[in-house]
């Protein structure tokens, strides 16, 4: 066992991981941040995304030891300081951008770099950027009109 030290959501904290813990594991057991999910563990589904060093990466095909020292930010992160939901967040929930919830932190923080990345996308770019998170449930286009809200662009019709 090694003790991995980063700071995540702007506090440095560390935990003892073995060279085969992948940071998804790290941040739910090793840390408590269980809104990261692990859907597949392959990286297929995308609802294990989180942001190391500003980047989108599925945290279920990093070893936690490669990213010592990094900055990375999880779903439980992107909050407002005050608590309350950011912009990109409350675009999810006014426009019913999820229903299981299942995907939904994935797909808030590849949206958010995403946004970060190219702040007026397109309706396509937006469905293309996103098409590496997977959802059961919602058919995509709420995802969609959330995304184009929270830029402040038009939102798609129904």
């Amino acid at each position: 066992m090694t003790k991995t030290t980063m700071t995540v959501n702007g506090k440095s904290v560390s935990a003892a991981t073995e060279g085969r813990t992948l940071l998804s594991a790290y941040l739910r057991d090793g840390l408590g941040l269980t809104g990261t999910h692990i859907g597949c563990d392959t990286s297929q589904c995308g609802a294990c995304v989180v942001h190391v060093d500003g980047l989108a990466v599925k945290s279920c095909s990093v070893f936690a030891q490669d990213i010592e020292g990094a900055d990375v930010k999880t779903i439980e992160g992107m909050a407002n300081a005050d608590g309350s939901l950011s912009v990109l967040q409350q675009a999810f929930q006014d426009h019913h951008g999820l229903q299981c919830g299942f995907c939904t932190p994935g797909m808030v923080m590849s949206s958010a770099a995403l946004l970060a990345e190219n702040p007026n996308p397109t309706e396509h770019q937006v469905r293309d950027y996103l098409e590496g998170n997977l959802c059961r449930c919602t058919g995509y286009h709420n995802i969609v009109k959330a995304v184009m809200a929270a830029s402040d662009q038009a939102v798609p019709a129904e």
